[in-house]
């Protein structure tokens, strides 16, 4: 049995020589990759080996010996720990280098595509406090209902109240809702036992319209006092509009259950994204950094260079976002989604905005697309904006069987962009550009809009 070079529990000097797609940097001991959190490329330092696998380990830093030029001076360690800011101790320009960097990566590596020139990213003016979002797990901690975030990997709740990336409005909200349920004595959810009552608090706040909604994610319907508590958290955030109790019994991972009930206001907030407002409810998905959807979705836009002719096939469509902002510039826009909350949402959105030349449809892109191309319903421009899981392969049949002139890719995901480019690419597609968006800043995540042509 081979032996590996080195051992848990054993202390040695490393250099930096990398950094993973996750932003961790990497060591290599005669070949053997380690990872280490909070470590930059050219850094040296003493590690700690947390954990040695077959083909690699992981490490902690015990002292640096040798700081790199990108490094941050001043940073919180639990922001990095919990993986709300894994990039939080790098300079702004050496994460969004890192991020342009790993884009061009995949097109070499995994589309075979070295010819591609990746544009310059994006970047964010203020890349802190731009979450319009945030997800908090509530946990008992010395006898007190406790607010944070769980330590990576794990389930363990460390203490948190000022979250770095989010909307400063949202991490205040956080602190009083808490402090009202503590106040009339709600008991916090115990994972191991799938007991206990308050499992979340989701505060969501309009970026333009500040309008607010606080979803309590419970184990039980039974709220005891609810009347009271609605009451005292509308009186000190009073740009709450909405206050929804969402019930998920099981013992699981997912953080929303199935039913929703609204306990205070309206079920929904409104905000705005290039000039359009949108209806936001409990369960629907809306870009979390509005700031940048807009550079993001106003690139797919320009990328798609649309004729009033033009008939816009919006796959993925969510609550209309992209379909709506593009309406006013072409002929037709046809939008699919497999969730039907999403869909009656865009419905509602189009009403909104007074368009009506957008047909929303709920389903899967490779069953309804196949409809459409029956009652010869053709795209000039086919915009995707699928999961982090990318196209799936009777997708791509479809499409091309569809024969738009253009494809306009939104991605946040690009090892799976590269991927499907590829299968375009052998079907007579040929990416024209690709233009990165940093949509999660201190985070490695990068988002990114491709263009391609027949």
């Amino acid at each position: 049995m081979k032996t590996l070079p080195v051992e848990k529990n054993q202390t040695l000097v490393v250099e930096i020589i990398d950094l993973s797609h996750e932003g961790l940097g990497v060591a290599k001991v005669d070949g053997y990759p380690l990872f280490i959190e909070n470590t930059l490329p050219g850094e040296e330092a003493e590690v700690l080996i947390l954990k040695a696998g077959k083909k690699f380990g992981y490490a902690k830093v015990t002292n640096l010996l040798k700081e790199s030029k990108d490094r941050v001076s001043d940073i919180n360690e639990t922001l990095i720990r919990t993986g709300i800011a894994p990039l939080h101790h790098m300079t702004y320009d050496a994460q969004l280098a890192f991020k342009e960097q790993q884009v061009s990566n995949v097109f070499k590596r995994i589309a075979k595509m070295p010819e591609v020139k990746v544009e310059s990213i994006i970047g964010m003016d203020n890349p802190v406090e731009y979450r319009n979002k945030a997800s908090i797990p509530v946990r008992k901690v010395n006898g007190e209902l406790t607010t944070g975030f769980f330590r990576k990997n794990s389930h363990d709740l460390v203490a948190l109240e000022d979250y770095y990336i989010q909307d400063k409005k949202i991490d205040e909200a956080i602190i009083i809702v808490r402090d009202v349920m503590e106040k009339y004595g709600v008991k916090a959810y115990i994972e191991s036992e799938n007991n206990g009552n308050l499992r979340h608090i989701i505060v969501k706040r309009g970026h333009y319209s500040h309008e607010m909604m606080i979803v309590l994610v419970t184990r039980t319907p039974k709220l005891f006092n609810y009347e009271k508590m609605v009451q005292e958290i509308h009186q000190q955030l009073p740009e709450v509009v909405s206050i929804v109790q969402n019930i998920n019994p099981d013992a699981t991972n997912v953080i929303l259950g199935k039913t929703n009930k609204t306990l205070f206001g309206q079920n929904y907030i409104k905000d705005e994204l290039l000039g359009k407002t949108y209806r936001i409810s409990a369960q629907s998905f809306y870009q979390v950094n509005t700031v940048q959807a807009e550079k993001l979705y106003q690139t797919a836009i320009d990328f798609a260079e649309l004729k009033a002719t033009d008939t816009v096939i919006d796959a993925y469509c969510g609550i209309g976002t992209i379909g709506l902002s593009l309406a006013d510039k072409v002929k037709e826009v046809y939008g699919l989604e497999v969730n039907p909350d999403a869909i009656s949402d865009a419905k509602i959105n189009a009403k909104l905005n007074d368009i009506n030349n957008v047909n929303f449809e709920v389903g899967k892109a490779e069953y309804v697309m196949p409809e459409w191309l029956e009652k010869d319903i053709r795209p000039d421009v086919l915009i995707v904006d699928p999961p982090r899981k990318g196209l799936a392969s009777s997708f791509i049949e479809t499409a091309v069987e569809m024969a738009p002139k253009k494809i306009v890719y939104v991605s946040c995901n690009p090892a799976s962009l590269a991927r499907d480019c590829e299968l375009l690419g052998a079907q007579g597609y040929k990416v024209e550009r690709v233009q990165p968006v940093d949509m999660f800043p201190q985070t490695p995540h990068v988002e990114c809009v491709a263009l391609l042509t027949k």
